[in-house]
């Protein structure tokens, strides 16, 4: 395979220069890359916006009440992003203080903001309630007594959704499956806790309940399980009314969109993911007579997922006769885990030889101290030599949002490309960044 034959899974924007470069947003990688140095993560900027504006588009046309994208910025967080996607009207799902923070340096609209995790911390609430967060998604019990206290302290109200466990399995990687009864996510619908937690909300004086939230995991290519799921949750959201009262106004689905990481996969498009989303709520609120609550739908991956590309120099390169071929690069597991830890694939290419066949099966390792840290396994690419420059598409979700120091590493930069210029969205850490925080 040549470089040009994986296009269809880098940004938008990339495509072959005549000189057989790969160029992204208009701009030259192996010029950004002789520039900047690598490790280096390019993002595309009218990827990102297009698969945003496709999500706002397919869900508002197929949902005859409000709806509301939220960006899940545990693909990836930081200030330019969450400025440029709050521009478009996104609100966002952040799971930690630190998310919170980054939200709040972009001056990001706090009112579009719902707050996830199974533990949250009371400092981490404090922060939430007197930043004017939007919603609070209870996760436990525990939490109902934490955020009470905190909204006691502070003399506050809040509005809540509660996270329930459905019990549907999405079939995807065990690691990233949160919608069992067996996760640490969620009230249980079926053990009676998801319905004790709304007995104990609707009594208090300072929670207001607003609706319901589930997510099955990430990345779910089957459409099944989301209509499997809205359809349990409105059994559940229809008990609860005729039980206690308690009215759904605001339901989500979670988000677990898939994206395409090979040019083999065949993800499920946007259309097809709102279709079956937005029918079975509209028909399954219809059927059991409940109103239609406003729909709010968390993509992450999908967002920033396609529109980042991971830059590196080739070093090292281990013959192995009649067993394998290694390509070292000078980044690996620190700027990229995912491949160690979910088994995830990727493609790879030569950005400065794009149009050049392959000539050998490589396997593509990183610098860290761990027999593990292989970034691609088994890839054809052109006879590869030090110095050159591998771009592994689909980088842009995850990756760096669980990148690490490892072995004392910086963390790499991180550009954002548009009409032909690069903007510098987060620097190259330096030795000093890590010895900061050492006390001496």
């Amino acid at each position: 395979m040549r470089g040009i034959d994986a296009l269809p899974v880098f940004p938008v924007t990339a495509h072959a220069l005549p000189q057989g470069h790969l160029e992204v947003g208009g701009v030259d990688l192996v010029d950004l890359a002789r520039d900047h140095g690598t490790p280096l993560y390019v993002f595309d900027e009218e990827t990102i916006l297009s698969v945003a504006r496709d999500y706002q588009r397919a869900f508002e046309t197929r949902y005859p009440a409000d709806v509301r994208v939220v960006y899940a910025c545990k693909a990836f967080a930081n200030v330019s992003l969450v400025r440029l996607l709050s521009e478009e009207g996104l609100g966002f799902d952040v799971v930690s203080g630190g998310e919170m923070a980054v939200i709040e340096a972009a001056d990001a609209p706090p009112g579009g903001v719902y707050f996830h995790g199974n533990n949250k911390s009371a400092q981490e609430l404090e922060q939430a309630v007197a930043a004017g967060i939007g919603r609070i998604v209870i996760d436990s019990a525990h939490e109902i007594d934490l955020l009470e206290d905190v909204l006691e302290r502070m003399d506050r109200r809040q509005e809540v959704l509660f996270r329930v466990s459905p019990g549907v399995d999405p079939h995807t990687h065990s690691h990233t499956t949160t919608g069992v009864l067996d996760s640490k996510f969620g009230l249980p619908i079926q053990t009676g806790q998801a319905e004790e937690a709304i007995v104990r909300v609707l009594t208090s004086r300072r929670l207001i309940p607003v609706g319901l939230h589930f997510h099955l995991g990430s990345p779910i290519f089957e459409l099944e399980p989301y209509a499997q799921a809205i359809n349990v949750t409105l059994d559940f959201a229809a008990l609860m009314k005729a039980r206690h009262g308690f009215e759904m106004r605001e339901f989500s689905p979670g988000g677990g969109f898939a994206v395409r990481y090979l040019v083999s996969d065949e993800a499920p498009a946007t259309d097809a993911y709102a279709q079956a989303i937005c029918s079975a709520l509209v028909e399954g609120c219809a059927s059991r007579g409940l109103d239609l609550p406003m729909l709010s739908v968390e993509p992450g991956r999908v967002i920033v997922g396609r529109a980042g590309v991971a830059l590196y120099t080739v070093g090292a390169i281990k013959e192995i006769p009649d067993v394998r071929i290694f390509v070292a690069v000078d980044g690996g597991m620190g700027d990229n885990i995912r491949p160690a830890i979910y088994d995830s694939h990727y493609e790879a290419a030569l950005a400065s030889r794009m149009a050049d066949a392959a000539a050998t099966t490589v396997t593509i390792a990183g610098k860290y101290c761990e027999s593990g840290d292989i970034l691609v396994r088994d890839c054809a690419l052109p006879a590869t030599e030090p110095g050159d420059l591998v771009a592994i598409p689909v980088s842009g979700a995850y990756c760096l949002a669980m990148s690490s120091n490892y072995n004392a590493s910086p963390r790499p930069e991180v550009l954002l490309v548009k009409d032909g210029q690069a903007r510098l969205i987060r620097r190259r850490e330096t030795y000093q960044d890590l010895l900061a925080p050492d006390m001496v």
